[in-house]
C-alpha cells in the first residue's frame, strides 16, 4: 500500500528551519567581515546599525533607534578593548536616546588609542553627537551628519524659546511655558557636552564655536550636513572610506528579523587584532 505524500514537513522546513539557518549564515558573515576588517585596520570595529524602517509579516513597519541597550553593548566593546588598541565605529542611525547617545559618546571620548567613527550613509542627531567624540569621522562623500539641538517632545527646544520671547506671557499655557524652561536647559547641557567632546582635541574658542552652530537650532533637525560643509564647520572630516567598511554594510540588509543592531567580536583585545599572539 503507497503512502500518501504529505506537504507539512516541506512546509515546517521552509517556515521554520530555513529561516533559522539563513539567519545563521548571516550571522557568520557579519563575523568573519569584521574579522577581516580588524585585521586589515588593527582595530576594534563596532557596528551600530539602525534601519529606520522595516516591513514586517503584516506590511507594518518598525522604527529603530538608539537606545540604552545599544549604548550598554557599546560600552561592553568598549572595555573589552585595551587602551592601546584603535576603536572604529560604523554607524547608521536616525538619532535616538540623548542618554544613551551621550553614555556612548563620552566612553569614545575617553578611550586613549584612536577613535574614527565611520558614517558609510547617515548619522542624525544622536548619531551625529556620537561622532562628535572621534578624533577622526571617517564619511563617504554622499553621507551626512545632522544638528544635535535638542527636540523637546515633538518641538525644537530653540522653537519653544521663540514662541516664549514673541508672545506675551499671558497669552502662552502653562505646559508650554514648563516645556520652554526645559528646552533652555537642555540647549545649555547640550552646548556643554558637545564642547566638552570637542575640547579635547581642538582650540577652545574653535570648540565652543562648531557646539553653539550644532546646538543652537539654526537649522531644522533633518538638516544634512555634507562632509564639505562638515569642514567648513570645523570636524575632523575624511572622505577616503574604506571599501571593508563599505561591504559590511551590505551584511546589514532593510529586513530581517532579529538583526542586531550592536556588533563586534565578543571576546577581550590584550593586544591589536592583527599583530603576533591575536
Amino acid at each position: 500500500m503507497s503512502q500518501q505524500f504529505s506537504i507539512w514537513p516541506l512546509l515546517f522546513i521552509f517556515f521554520i528551519i530555513y529561516p533559522q539557518v539563513t539567519q545563521w549564515i548571516l550571522r557568520y558573515r557579519r563575523v568573519t567581515a569584521l574579522r577581516t576588517c580588524e585585521k586589515n585596520r588593527g582595530s576594534r570595529i563596532i557596528t551600530l546599525i539602525h534601519r529606520q524602517e522595516s516591513v514586517g509579516f503584516l506590511g507594518m513597519f518598525s522604527r529603530n533607534y538608539i537606545n540604552i541597550e545599544d549604548s550598554e553593548e557599546v560600552l561592553r566593546a568598549i572595555r573589552m578593548t585595551s587602551d592601546d588598541t584603535p576603536i572604529d565605529l560604523i554607524i547608521h542611525t536616525p538619532g535616538g536616546l540623548l542618554l544613551a547617545a551621550e553614555q556612548i559618546a563620552k566612553a569614545l571620548n575617553d578611550h586613549p588609542a584612536k577613535v574614527t567613527v565611520v558614517v558609510p550613509h547617515y548619522a542624525m542627531s544622536g548619531g551625529t553627537l556620537i561622532a562628535l567624540a572621534a578624533d577622526e569621522i571617517l564619511m563617504d562623500k554622499h553621507a551626512v551628519l545632522g544638528p544635535v539641538d535638542p527636540q523637546i517632545g515633538q518641538f525644537p527646544a530653540v522653537s519653544l524659546l521663540k514662541v516664549v520671547e514673541e508672545k506675551p506671557i499671558a497669552e502662552i499655557d502653562d505646559e508650554t511655558l514648563i516645556l520652554a524652561d526645559v528646552g533652555r536647559k537642555a540647549i545649555v547641557q547640550t552646548n556643554k557636552f558637545v564642547f566638552d567632546l570637542l575640547v579635547d582635541n581642538m582650540d577652545e574658542n574653535k570648540s565652543r564655536e562648531i557646539a553653539t552652530k550644532l546646538t543652537e537650532g539654526r537649522w531644522t533637525h533633518d538638516y544634512p550636513i555634507t562632509p564639505e560643509e562638515a569642514k567648513e564647520i570645523g570636524l575632523p572630516i575624511n572622505t577616503e572610506l574604506d571599501g571593508h567598511i563599505c561591504n559590511i554594510m551590505s551584511l546589514y540588509p532593510q529586513s530581517g528579523k532579529g538583526r542586531p543592531s550592536v556588533q563586534y567580536i565578543p571576546m577581550p583585545y590584550p593586544k591589536v587584532p592583527g599583530t603576533k599572539g591575536n
